[in-house]
């Protein structure tokens, strides 16, 4: 059986995988900020990015597959990611697997973005993410799996739960009419890892809908497909003309059931959102 470690497992993503991974594997997660109910649990390891040794963990638990969705300082994050590949490296039976961004790409505007097209990154957090990139580049091809993720929604996502407080306290909520996204769900990211593992795949995957939305005209029909009332747009151009902040597959696409669409990513977060209406019901 495969003994999986998810640094960053108590994270909106890294919990989601960890839910999906846990019934199939045998299971082992890092986290930082406190919880009594993670401190109680002994496949959980309490990590400071900043502070701690990843290695001891890595000892620990002797992975043969390590999933990457750490977040923290960035210099941190890089020695880390260091210590994974020499860690992987020395390790004939184990592999990792990296969370990537669709800001390796946020300094090209004109097109979407395709698995095997040069990187050009203009944000701190683009440029991050692609030097990280590059430390697993360096090892054998079978040893990694680099997946690139657009802007990741889900009824408890960062960017809903925003978007409701946001209409709640009647503040404003930030959309871009000009940009053009790709999406996809922390729940449908699992169920393509647990796909990527189960076979063995390795390269550069990019996980996200087969097609785009206008940034705006996606939470506009989030907002009411949610029957959120009075919702206060306000309006960010960065530009005159359409730009793009999108990646799609097309090099390495997984199967059509692995796949998604815009319009299944906002029927997901809608038609979780009346379960859990119903439950509290």
């Amino acid at each position: 059986m495969n003994r999986i470690l998810i640094l960053g497992a108590s994270g909106f993503i890294g919990n989601t995988l960890y839910k999906e991974l846990l019934p199939y594997f045998d299971v082992y997660g890092t986290y930082n900020t406190a919880n009594e109910h993670l401190q109680q649990n002994q496949v959980m390891y309490h990590f400071d990015v900043a502070k701690d040794d990843i290695d001891e963990i890595l000892n620990d638990v002797q992975p043969n597959i390590i999933i990457s969705s750490l977040r923290g300082d960035f210099d941190a994050q890089y020695k880390v990611h260091e210590q994974l590949s020499a860690y992987v490296m020395t390790n004939d039976n184990c592999r990792v697997i990296y969370l990537s961004t669709v800001n390796v790409f946020d300094g090209k505007y004109n097109l979407p973005s395709y698995e095997n097209d040069l990187l050009l990154a203009e944000s701190d957090y683009g440029k991050f993410k692609v030097s990280v990139e590059r430390i697993f580049n360096e090892l054998p091809k079978e040893k990694y799996a680099i997946i690139r993720l657009p802007l990741v929604l889900g009824v408890n996502a960062p960017r809903i739960i925003q978007l409701r407080q946001a209409t709640k306290h009647q503040a404003a909520f930030e959309v871009y009419p000009n940009l053009i996204i790709s999406v996809t769900t922390a729940y449908k990211i699992a169920q393509q890892v647990h796909y990527i593992i189960n076979k063995n795949l390795f390269g550069i995957f990019h996980l996200a809908s087969n097609d785009m939305i206008h940034h705006e005209e996606l939470f506009i029909e989030i907002s009411n497909r949610l029957e959120l009332e009075d919702v206060i747009y306000k309006q960010t151009f960065t530009s005159n003309e359409d730009r793009y902040l999108a990646i799609l597959p097309k090099n390495n696409q997984l199967p059509k059931e692995c796949r998604i669409t815009v319009s299944e990513v906002i029927n997901d977060i809608t038609l979780k959102e009346e379960i859990n209406t119903l439950k509290i019901k």
